[in-house]
């Protein structure tokens, strides 16, 4: 991006690769020609800056494919992300290889391809097969490329695994081979599906058995490279967390890169020509459909109803005379904590609040506000003790 102040490149996701299986490899005398005309800042993809070395090539993975579908005599699925199509053709030409044909499972598989083969991706590689071509065809003589690397709750591999396939089932001696890494947040979704699949008695093989996945982003010696090629003023770390960014500004000023600004979501970043810094901050976020309104997802209203969902709410209405003492038993009513025959907490709830009540200095028990927060921790207290939760809890004073 071309700009008065001056020239600023956004990386995108990427790597250099020298092999990279589609289209030609990084041109990075067009990189160092950028840097030689000056770069004001480099927006630069974090996600790897942890990985020593670099992050592999494309074309290292077809013979392990071909070699893990090859020990298989029975059905292969390979999961992975359905917007690398470098990897579609590698494992076209790793089935292939071992005289199968290759199926796509999942519409973003399939609306990838149409995209790549309309752009002139995937020239020569044979048109895959559906589902239905797929399950008429002998066990052993397809693969199926997937979706569901990230245990997408509804993607093909997901439905596969729990048995509910329109087409395609997974069974005892097949291969599901995930030639993807775990994004992070995503652990606990991938192990329910290895565990539905190894429960079905297929075998399931990760970037830790073998080398089935490179990474579509930079490694450290990458990240260097490119600081060395570009020479930007200003490093503006992004993709990733908050700890990859923070590595990766750490990573720039070493490559003598002179400053490096890390933002979250919503900064204003002045890049120039004054010192780059944040400016400002601008709502951002996503947003939830409650209802008939639209509502901040991690606004008040969403948070509330998840307390509400794992801990229960209670109601309690407390009556106190002008002193401030109670002149009625206290009203307690709860949703989602209470159930029939817990008359005794209950009654440990009601006698919580009179300690309470009684126990409040004169000038305490006069005031509705600090009456209200004493019964109301109180409560939670109580809660706490007999059923271990802390629900939320409102209270209402009454002065009669």
């Amino acid at each position: 991006v071309r700009t008065p102040a001056g020239t600023v490149l956004h990386s995108g996701d990427w790597k250099l690769d020298p092999d990279p299986v589609v289209g030609p490899a990084a041109d990075e005398d067009a990189l160092a020609r950028i840097g030689d005309e000056g770069v004001l800042a480099l927006v630069c993809d974090s996600t790897n800056v942890f990985s020593p070395g670099t992050s592999g090539s494309e074309a290292d993975l077809q013979g392990v494919l071909t070699e893990l579908i090859g020990g298989c005599d029975r059905r292969v699925a390979v999961a992975c992300f359905a917007t690398n199509v470098a990897r579609l053709e590698t494992i076209a030409a790793a089935a292939a290889a071992n005289g199968r044909d290759v199926a796509l499972a999942g519409r973003s598989m399939w609306r990838i391809e149409r995209a790549a083969r309309d752009n002139g991706y995937l020239a020569d590689v044979p048109a895959f097969l559906d589902a239905d071509d797929a399950a008429a065809l002998p066990r052993d003589k397809v693969v199926i490329a997937c979706t569901g690397s990230q245990g997408e709750p509804r993607a093909a591999l997901a439905r596969m695994a729990a048995g509910d396939h329109r087409r395609l089932d997974l069974g005892a001696g097949d291969r599901v081979i995930f030639s993807s890494r775990v994004i992070p947040g995503n652990e606990m979704a991938v192990g329910r599906i290895h565990n539905q699949l190894i429960g079905r008695g297929v075998e399931v093989i990760t970037w830790r058995d073998h080398p089935v996945h490179v990474s579509g982003h930079p490694a450290r010696d990458e990240l260097m490279r490119m600081y060395a090629l570009v020479r930007p003023r200003v490093c503006v770390p992004v993709h990733g967390e908050m700890r990859h960014m923070t590595e990766q500004a750490r990573l720039a000023r070493a490559c003598q890169v002179p400053e490096a600004v890390v933002v979250e979501n919503g900064s204003v970043l002045r890049l120039g020509p004054e010192p780059a810094a944040v400016i400002d901050q601008v709502p951002s976020g996503r947003l939830a459909v409650d209802g008939g309104r639209i509502v901040p997802l991690d606004g008040e209203v969403v948070r509330a109803r998840n307390r509400v969902a794992w801990n229960g709410s209670a109601m309690v209405t407390v009556v106190v005379d002008g002193s401030g003492r109670l002149a009625a038993e206290p009203q307690l009513s709860t949703v989602g904590l209470l159930d029939d025959g817990d008359q005794d907490v209950t009654g440990a709830i009601r006698a919580a609040i009179c300690r309470a009540t009684e126990t409040l200095p004169p000038r305490t028990r006069g005031n509705d506000e600090h009456l209200g927060e004493a019964v109301r921790v109180a409560v939670r207290r109580a809660f706490r003790d007999s059923l271990g939760k802390r629900p939320v809890t409102q209270v209402h004073v009454v002065r009669v």
